[in-house]
This record gives structure tokens, C-alpha cells and sequence, in this order.
């Protein structure tokens, strides 16, 4: 980029012979007859690098003219170098370097002296120019920089304001979650009373007063009957799913097989009655968990089965698992119980061939009373498989339904072989 210079000189030949000194080197040249010519010229321009300056002109000497310059902020930053063809004596000198020049240059001029000390002023508007550049740079990326911590450190107050509401919003669910599970268990618990009564007097009704009724007081009898039952096992599952929430995380090492056999001891007469075949594939393996619910976990899922079993199909119950690393990925069925296994999960599948349902309701069957089938049909109160789910989580695993509309469905439980072990902080 070309650099400005302004030339000023009362005398047009001083201009033109300044000029043509200086041509060769590539400046601009603007040219000032006077010292107000001068003044007029820095209203609209002070991007000049340079300005050579006669001391003795009319009305407003070099002096003068150079005080005035430097009375604009914008114009500081441009060195003068007065041209002058008498010496003055050190304290007329001392008077231009006061106003602001850099340096005199004598008359007659000497054509190399003065392309030198202007190369040397032009290197250094240079060098200022770019120092200046760079500041401003570094300016804005302060500027950028203080912004973002502002910015940041407003987020950060925000974030800390909304964790501190977050504990206070789960502070506050978890007291109205432990008094609801209080109220059901206390309701449930006070409703089993007059529903033993209704039971007990139905009951009696029915073998008493069987032969005096006529028949649709039989089977009104009938329906209050079923209906009392339908009631107690409601309760016995709210009541049971009230527990859970206060259970107490008492893990053991246990055969799972001793679990499975529990159940299906308790289930022998459904299993009987539907005449189902429950094929366990290979033993299932020790794990650590709470032996008291994952008996329930077992007696849930298989209920589960034989209830949305196919009319007139015998109910095929497939039981199987798999060791996987993480919970998902698997490794092997080796059945090996020892610390090997930390941080291995053991999935196992519980599958059937029975009426099963669309993939699309997988999550919401977990959902509490949430029954995919009409009631009517089947039994059931719609809390066992919420239930299963509440279990798992209990165990820190997961439980997940693969099925299909009239080709069976499969439960998988995923639990860890060990249970994470918690690390109490020290006050």
C-alpha cells in the first residue's frame, strides 16, 4: 500500500523539487501552499505517514501550523519533519520539537539525507501502524473473551439456580412419593378389613341361602363374590408394590434356580390346569440380589405367560440366559461365579408362544394399570408388570419386552452379576 505523505511549502518549486526527490521511492503526495491549506486538508484525511513542513510561511508558520495539527487526537500519531533554510538557534529548536517534530532537515536540501530520514520515519509509521492493529486485535479479543466469561459465568449462576430448584423439586417429589406410599399402604391395608367381611358374608349367603335364592340371587351373590376377589388381589399387589418403595437393600449371593423353583411351586396349579410346559435350558446362575424379590420377579413374568396364553395352545415357557459385558453386549454362557464377573450383567429371557402384542406398547405394559386386553377376558389387576420393573430398578438392572401380535413375547431382565458397591463420603 502506498504511503501519504503531505507536503507543505509556500513555494510551489520547494513542493515540486521535494516531490521529485522523493518520487522514485513510490510515495502519494498530497501538496499544502499554506499552513491553513494544510489544516483544510487534515479535516477529511489523516491517514498520512509523514509530514514535511516549511518552518517560514505567511500567516501561520510551520511552529504554528504544528501546534494546531496536534491539538486533533486523530492527527498525533503523524510525525513532522520542518524543512527550513536558517538556524534558528537551539531554543527556536527546541520550540518545534516542544509543538511535536521529529526532526529539521536544512536548505538546501540534500536529496539523500532527506529520502533517508523519510524511509526511516515511513518504516516506523509502518511498524505503528501494524502495533496498532495488532492492539486493536488484541482489544477485541479481550473484548471477546470478557463476554464470554460474563456469558459463561451467567450460565453457570442460572445452571446452579436450576440445580438448586432440581434438588428442591426432588427433595419435594420424594416426600410426596414416600406419602404415597404411605397412604396406599395404609388405604390398602385398612380396606382388607370390611373386604374380609364382605367376603365372609357372601360366602355364607352363598352355601346357606343357596337353595332359598332363585337364581339370579345366586348370581348376584356370584358377582359379589368374584368381584371381593378381584378387590383382595388388587389390594395384595398395591400393597405388595407400597413395600418395595421401603425395602431395604439386602443382597446376597444366591442360586436363582432355588428362586425359579419357589415360583414355580406357587404357580403348579396354573401350570397344571393350562397344562404348560416350562423348559428351563440350562441352569440359570448365582447372582448377587435380594432374594425375596426376585422370587416375585419370577412368579410375575410366568403368571404373566400362562394368563395371555392362546386358547386351545399348550403354553410353551422357554427360559434361557446369557452373560454379557456392559448390558447389552453378549460374551459367553459360561456359568462362573466369581470376581471375574464384576461389571458383567446376566440377561435372561423368559419367553412364551402366547397371544402376545404390538412392539409399538413395549413400554407401556410396564406402566401401572396400564392392561393391553380387555379385563373381561383376563384376569388381573395391571400391577404385576410395574411390579417387575420396580424390582429390577431396585437391583440397578433393566427390563425390556420383545413381542409380536399372536406370535408370543419375550421378557428380558437384565441384572449385574455383583452390585455396585457404594462409596460412602466421610464429613
Amino acid at each position: 500500500m502506498q504511503q501519504k505523505i503531505l507536503l507543505v511549502d509556500d513555494r510551489e518549486d520547494n513542493l515540486l523539487s521535494m516531490e521529485a526527490i522523493l518520487e522514485p521511492d513510490g510515495y502519494q503526495f498530497i501538496k499544502a501552499t499554506s499552513g491553513r491549506h494544510a489544516l483544510k486538508i487534515l479535516l477529511t484525511e489523516f491517514d498520512f505517514a509523514l509530514i514535511l513542513m516549511d518552518v517560514k510561511m505567511p500567516n501561520l508558520s510551520g511552529f504554528e501550523t504544528a501546534a494546531l495539527i496536534y491539538e486533533r487526537e486523530k492527527l498525533r500519531h503523524i510525525p513532522i519533519i520542518f524543512i527550513t533554510a536558517n538556524n534558528y538557534g537551539e531554543d527556536n529548536i527546541f520550540k518545534g520539537y516542544r509543538t511535536g517534530a521529529v526532526d529539521y532537515i536544512y536548505k538546501p536540501i540534500n536529496p539523500e539525507l532527506l529520502r533517508a530520514k523519510v524511509s526511516v520515519f515511513i518504516d516506523l509509521y509502518q511498524k505503528n501502524r501494524r502495533l496498532l492493529m495488532q492492539e486493536q486485535k488484541l482489544k477485541a479479543i479481550n473484548k471477546n473473551l470478557e463476554d464470554e466469561i460474563s456469558e459463561r459465568k451467567a450460565s453457570e449462576e442460572k445452571i446452579k439456580q436450576l440445580n438448586r430448584q432440581l434438588l428442591g423439586n426432588i427433595t419435594l417429589l420424594e416426600s410426596a412419593n414416600r406419602d404415597l406410599d404411605r397412604f396406599a399402604f395404609m388405604a390398602s391395608h385398612d380396606l382388607q378389613e370390611p373386604l374380609r367381611k364382605i367376603r365372609t358374608f357372601g360366602d355364607l349367603l352363598a352355601t346357606k341361602y343357596k337353595d332359598a335364592l332363585d337364581k339370579d340371587a345366586n348370581a348376584y351373590i356370584g358377582r359379589i363374590q368374584s368381584a371381593a376377589t378381584r378387590m383382595q388381589a388388587l389390594i395384595k399387589d398395591i400393597l405388595a408394590f407400597s413395600k418395595l418403595t421401603g425395602e431395604k437393600e439386602n443382597f446376597e449371593f444366591t442360586d436363582l434356580n432355588i428362586l425359579l423353583d419357589e415360583a414355580l411351586v406357587d404357580l403348579e396349579a396354573s401350570i397344571k390346569e393350562k397344562e404348560a410346559q416350562v423348559s428351563l435350558l440350562e441352569p440359570l446362575p448365582a447372582l448377587e440380589v435380594n432374594p425375596g424379590l426376585i422370587r416375585p420377579l419370577f412368579f410375575n413374568l410366568i403368571s404373566n405367560a400362562l394368563k395371555y396364553s392362546k386358547p386351545d395352545v399348550i403354553p410353551q415357557i422357554t427360559i434361557r440366559y446369557e452373560l454379557t459385558t456392559g448390558h447389552g453386549n453378549n460374551t459367553n454362557n459360561s456359568n462362573t461365579n466369581n470376581k471375574d464377573n464384576v461389571g458383567k450383567y446376566c440377561r435372561i429371557f423368559i419367553e412364551d408362544n402366547g397371544i402376545g402384542f404390538d412392539q409399538v406398547y413395549a413400554e407401556q405394559v410396564f406402566e401401572m394399570f396400564r392392561r393391553l386386553h380387555v379385563s373381561s377376558a383376563f384376569e388381573g389387576t395391571g400391577i404385576g408388570l410395574a411390579l417387575c420393573k420396580k424390582i429390577v430398578e431396585k437391583h440397578h438392572g433393566f427390563i425390556s419386552a420383545h413381542s409380536k401380535a399372536n406370535e408370543g413375547t419375550t421378557f428380558i431382565v437384565t441384572l449385574p452379576v455383583y452390585q455396585p458397591v457404594k462409596v460412602i463420603m466421610k464429613q
